[in-house]
């Protein structure tokens, strides 16, 4: 977790660079939670199924970068706040994230519909007991990880509700092939975040 932490320190770090060196463009930047649903494995009779990948809370963050009034590019990022328990006997933690093609279209009464598309990563994290050391480097953790390439696709409603403040409700959808860990390849994330624009667009 401090790994992540540092991670999302360098990423807010990069983020207002962007927004020093584009101040003129339209930026957005939002956080909010969510949370994720998959499908349940019901015909197996295996004693060790492949759980699905849902439910816990997920705080998530995005920059959104406007190229033209209605096309633009978007960084997001969600992670599991509290450890999930693997099949009842093991912690873990899923991280996903993605960058995005954005379509923006603007409605009357304050709204926007935002449509992303785009490629992106799952990092799983399993937590063991017992600490693991490589003697030939000497390095020493308490967990494996596993890492999957994924498919990303979503949408966003938007509404202005003050000055340049933003809410979003959001329906994200992720095709991860070879999710072997769980029961499905897909994986849907519900949220809604709080977001502010910056620039003159």
């Amino acid at each position: 977790m401090r790994k992540f932490s540092s991670l999302a320190l360098i990423g807010l770090a990069g983020t207002l660079f962007v927004l020093a060196g584009f101040a003129q463009a339209q930026v957005d930047i939002a956080v909010g939670g969510s949370t994720l649903w998959s499908t349940k494995n019901t015909t197996s009779s295996l004693a060790y199924n492949p759980p699905p990948l849902k439910g816990g809370t997920y705080p998530m963050a995005s920059a959104q970068y406007m190229l033209t009034d209605r096309l633009g590019v978007e960084v997001e990022g969600a992670f599991r706040y509290h450890d999930g328990i693997y099949n009842g006997y093991q912690k873990f933690r899923p991280i996903l994230y993605d960058i995005n093609a954005v379509y923006q279209r603007k409605l009357p009464h304050k709204t926007a519909v935002d449509l992303m598309a785009g490629i992106g990563g799952e990092t799983l994290i399993f937590y063991n007991q017992y600490i693991y050391c490589n003697n030939g480097t000497g390095a020493c953790r308490s967990f494996l990880d596993d890492n999957h390439f994924l498919l990303h696709a979503g949408i966003g409603v938007r509404y202005n509700f003050w000055r340049r403040f933003f809410a979003r409700a959001e329906v994200h959808y992720s095709f991860v092939p070879d999710n072997f860990e769980f029961h499905s390849d897909n994986v849907y994330r519900l949220g809604a975040s709080i977001g502010y624009r910056f620039g003159s667009r």
